[in-house]
């Protein structure tokens, strides 16, 4: 509602003005550092590490899904268009572009996010994660096996 981004706007521009871009762009840029980082990293780890970069990468399809786009034509174009940017040593800017229904430069249309907000959301979710990982070690780890003696 109006009212909640009135609240969001208020509580982050006056203590933190710092942004990231938006429609996606930081989620496929921290997906990418993720890639990055998995593959110097060795056994388990690297696995996990993966695991997140994949998730990242959901969220630019959750918002074209939300916006009636083709996700995955979008999502697959956005990656690819990062990915040219990485190899041509030129900063990754694309993102969603919401009007056309396909990527664009978030930088030039002016789309940015509170650096605030999206690091509270990171952490959130990571914590979430980090609470079901510790349930479900609890649930599959064995039972022990109880001594007969009783004292």
């Amino acid at each position: 509602s109006l009212h909640d981004a009135l609240c969001v706007l208020s509580q982050t521009a006056a203590t933190e003005t710092k942004t990231v871009l938006g429609g996606g762009c930081a989620e496929m840029l921290m997906a990418e550092a993720a890639d990055s980082l998995a593959r110097r990293t060795a056994g388990k780890q690297a696995l996990a590490i993966d695991a997140f970069a994949d998730a990242l990468r959901q969220l630019p399809t959750i918002l074209a899904d939300n916006a009636g786009f083709d996700a995955s034509a979008i999502v697959t174009e956005l990656a690819a268009t990062h990915h040219k940017a990485a190899e041509q040593g030129a900063p990754a800017t694309a993102g969603i572009d919401f009007t056309t229904g396909g990527t664009g430069d978030m930088r030039a249309l002016g789309v940015v996010e509170s650096l605030k907000v999206k690091r509270s959301v990171l952490l959130g979710a990571l914590e979430a994660a980090e609470c079901i990982l510790r349930i479900d070690d609890i649930i599959t780890n064995p039972r022990r096996q109880r001594s007969q003696e009783r004292y």
